[in-house]
């Protein structure tokens, strides 16, 4: 009897490691794309960003290796309890191991918090809010292509140091909207300007006209659009037929993507200046991207900055589930080995994720180009300046991340 006591115990020994090698050795990686597949901000993600989601799963490498990986989209329609229905549904359920994209920062600020909750993983492309590494950061969230105070360090800065001292903003009534404002307000009155007003518009609102009367009414020389997809590209054109350009009065579009640019047409959209992190035609290897994702969609759009963040986002994520040797489904586990990898990809180039989940690259300063500039379809941006990502975000010792030691 003395003999089967260490050979019991020896077995369960074995089974324990057994089991353990599985779990280390698990391939299986299921993606969900949360974001806006028919509202005012589809164009900027939607069904872009499923398709980057899938480009970057073909480029992997990980299938032919024996890795199996499954792509599941959904609408969260601009709604943050939709959003998180969705997403305890894809966690508990779906078995769901990571969240891209999340577009809106409603949506993005409540999907953090299960996310956070259920150990899974968020790479937010899509939503502004700069509260995702800063006050709200969390071990489980990477927050990688812009946020609101990039928009501000950079856009912000810009036009103030060119004479733009007095600002009034036109601001969407959610988290984006008064992060953005609260951000740029900031950077307004650090560089010596100040704000004269500012008046809040509902989210995807059709009409702008009382608005954009106050904000003529100002006579500040700066209307600040802190709003963004159809809600800036209605400013604009509504802004254009009340004069407000033409009276001497500029239009700073806070958060503009290349869609937005494409619907407004370079007729109106000449001369707005503005803040991205990708632009397609900035080198080769944006260049051959942008050609890939264009052939495969109908409307043969180049990819905004969201969607060109959901590929990279997921190639680092891919590398780090590669280093560890399977997927060990524990988000905070695969978050912490993305901090430790350098990133490196075409869209992006060579850049790193902070201890507050921020990841780091350039940010570029562009102005649209006039109609004669422009040598060909989606050729709609001139280079006016760079931001080295060191200095393009927040930096951390003005952060309020529990996560950042100081």
């Amino acid at each position: 009897m003395k003999n089967k006591i260490p050979a019991l115990l020896l077995g369960s020994a074995i089974v324990l490691a057994a089991g353990g090698g599985a779990f280390a050795q698990d391939k299986n990686i299921k993606i969900g794309v949360l974001t806006d597949n028919s509202g005012l901000y589809s164009d900027l993600g939607g069904a872009g960003s499923t398709l980057a989601a899938q480009m970057a799963v073909e480029d992997s490498g990980l299938q032919a290796k024996g890795w199996k990986i499954d792509v599941i989209s959904a609408d969260h329609q601009n709604k943050p309890d939709i959003g998180t229905n969705i997403a305890r549904q894809w966690i508990d359920v779906d078995k769901v191991d990571i969240f891209m994209d999340v577009l809106n920062s409603g949506v993005a600020l409540a999907v953090n918090n299960v996310v956070k909750e259920k150990n899974s993983i968020m790479i937010n492309t899509g939503a502004a809010t700069s509260d995702l590494t800063n006050a709200q950061c969390s071990p489980n969230t990477i927050h990688w292509v812009y946020d609101t105070y990039m928009l501000a360090n950079s856009t912000g800065q810009a036009l103030v140091k060119a004479g733009g001292d007095t600002w009034y903003f036109l601001t969407a009534d959610y988290a984006f909207g008064a992060a953005l404002e609260r951000d740029t307000t900031a950077v307004v009155v650090k560089s010596g300007g100040k704000v004269l007003g500012t008046v809040k518009h509902p989210l995807n609102s059709s009409d702008f006209s009382s608005f954009l009367l106050q904000a003529q009414a100002s006579k500040a020389k700066i209307v600040g659009l802190a709003n963004a997809g159809g809600d800036t590209t209605n400013s604009i054109k509504q802004a254009a037929e009340f004069g407000i350009v033409k009276g001497g009065q500029r239009l700073a579009g806070l958060l503009l993507f290349i869609t937005d640019v494409h619907s407004l047409g370079l007729n109106v959209a000449q001369g707005l200046n503005f803040t991205e992190t990708f632009y397609w035609d900035l080198n080769d290897d944006t260049r051959k991207f942008g050609k890939r994702f264009s052939d495969r969609t109908k409307s043969k759009a180049q990819p905004s900055m969201v969607q060109a963040g959901v590929y990279s986002g997921l190639i680092h994520y891919f590398k780090a589930l590669e280093a560890m040797g399977g997927n060990p489904h524990d988000g905070a586990k695969v978050v912490a080995k993305m901090k430790e990898m350098p990133t490196d990809d075409p869209l992006f180039g060579k850049g790193s994720i902070r201890a507050d989940g921020r990841k780091i690259h350039p940010a570029y300063l562009f102005e649209v180009k006039k109609p004669s500039e422009s040598k060909g379809p989606w050729d709609y941006y001139k280079l006016v300046g760079t931001t080295p990502g060191d200095q393009a975000f927040r930096p951390l010792s003005e952060s309020a991340c529990p996560l950042v030691k100081k």
